[in-house]
């Protein structure tokens, strides 16, 4: 399996991260994601990540649908993509 991990950024004090396995880890709690998504990509500094937040927004707004959470995908380090001049960054909301 490839590497994945996707981050819930629930709270400025808090963010949960999820791990991609291919069985359960003993001692560890494991969670199922399911659910629809919806999935966008964006690009540019993370800083970013509030305007990207509002345009999901607007876009599931226009298709009618709820955000009832969301999730992030970043798929580069910072350090990465300083280096490779480009962030791409998948937002992921669950509807």
């Amino acid at each position: 399996m490839d590497n994945l991990i996707v981050w819930d950024d629930h709270s400025i004090w808090g963010t949960d991260l999820f791990f991609a396995i291919d069985q359960e880890v003993p001692g560890l709690e494991s969670e199922r994601i399911s659910g629809t998504f919806f999935a966008k990509v964006f690009e540019g500094p993370y800083k970013e990540i509030p305007r990207w937040i509002e345009t999901m927004k607007n876009i599931l707004a226009q298709k009618q649908k709820t955000l009832k959470g969301l999730l992030f995908y970043y798929t580069t380090c910072p350090k990465c993509a300083k280096k490779q001049g480009k962030n791409p960054v998948v937002l992921l909301a669950r509807i």
